[in-house]
């Protein structure tokens, strides 16, 4: 059985100065999470702009990562769409490709009902066999896929876990209670401690991107019962987990990524490079931490 847990981290996707896929700098990223304890990697999601790459962008950047990774850890590969049948093509690509598994935001935009949520997911799980992690996002989808749905998907095989982002714990408590055989993760990098020692095992991170040594070793902390140093990584962390999503995700992760000197500070339209202002406060909330920013 797949064992995902731990510090995963939802891949931004860097771009050149031409707005083109920087292989180069995708391919030292996957390096640098590695290098520093990450447990799995997630490309292709909503912090990898999945949803401006075109499909040759995207069958790219997860056939980089999974390369570069190269069976080191898992790599669960961002498939979503508001379209069942284009849901389909990338989740398979995903199967065809490597990956341990395949991340599935509900349909956005659609608003389905809970039942076509359920019947969503039924047909990819049915039609394409890798592992599936449901992903729960509210904010971004205007649709929140409630505990009873996700509840009766668990007990498909391959659907074995949920990136739960709603920002409610009583709806994660209520999933973890009433599931078996079925990883929660935490989508929201502020609730990844309390959420752990309730029962989730790890977190899909933001955060990862620029600090994951500390998001690394507060996952290892939670999952070995130490909770008391978990929680002081957690409330060093706190200011960090508020600035990255003090503009639309992934603008700030990237304005970040840009002054440790990682990758061009590209966004693709129609989101913007971050304003003046955040990237004071950023660069702030990046220094209080340690984090040595080279282009300052």
């Amino acid at each position: 059985m797949l064992d995902i847990k731990g510090s995963i981290t939802a891949i931004i996707t860097p771009f050149d100065n031409e707005g083109s896929v920087d292989q180069k700098a995708l391919r030292n990223l996957v390096e640098f999470h590695i290098s520093n304890g990450t447990n799995g990697i997630v490309p292709c999601g909503t912090t990898g702009e999945s949803a401006t790459l075109s499909h040759e962008e995207h069958f790219d950047v997860v056939e980089i990562v999974i390369d570069q990774v190269s069976g080191r850890v898992p790599v669960i590969a961002g498939a979503g769409s508001n379209s069942t049948l284009e849901t389909k093509l990338l989740t398979k690509h995903a199967k065809d490709a490597g990956a341990e598994a395949a991340l599935l935001i509900t349909p956005y935009y659609n608003k389905p009902t809970q039942e076509g949520l359920f019947q969503h997911y039924k047909e990819i799980a049915t039609s394409v066999d890798i592992p599936i992690i449901l992903y729960n996002v509210p904010g971004r989808t205007a649709l929140n896929m409630l505990p009873e749905t996700v509840i009766r998907l668990s007990k498909i095989d391959n659907i074995v876990g949920i990136k739960e982002a709603s920002g409610s714990i009583e709806q994660a408590v209520e999933i973890m209670k009433y599931t078996e055989n079925f990883t929660l993760l935490s989508g929201e990098d502020s609730l990844t401690y309390p959420l752990m020692t309730l029962g989730a095992k790890g977190v899909i991170s933001v955060t990862n991107n620029i600090a994951p040594g500390l998001m690394a070793k507060m996952c290892s902390c939670v999952l070995d019962g130490n909770y008391e140093d978990a929680r002081e990584i957690h409330f060093k962390l706190s200011k960090l987990f508020k600035v990255l999503f003090c503009e639309t995700n992934p603008i700030p992760v990237k304005k970040a990524l840009y002054l440790m000197g990682v990758i061009e500070d590209e966004v693709r339209l129609p989101l913007t490079v971050m304003s003046k202002e955040g990237t004071e406060i950023l660069k702030s909330a990046m220094r209080e931490i340690g984090i040595e920013l080279v282009n300052n």
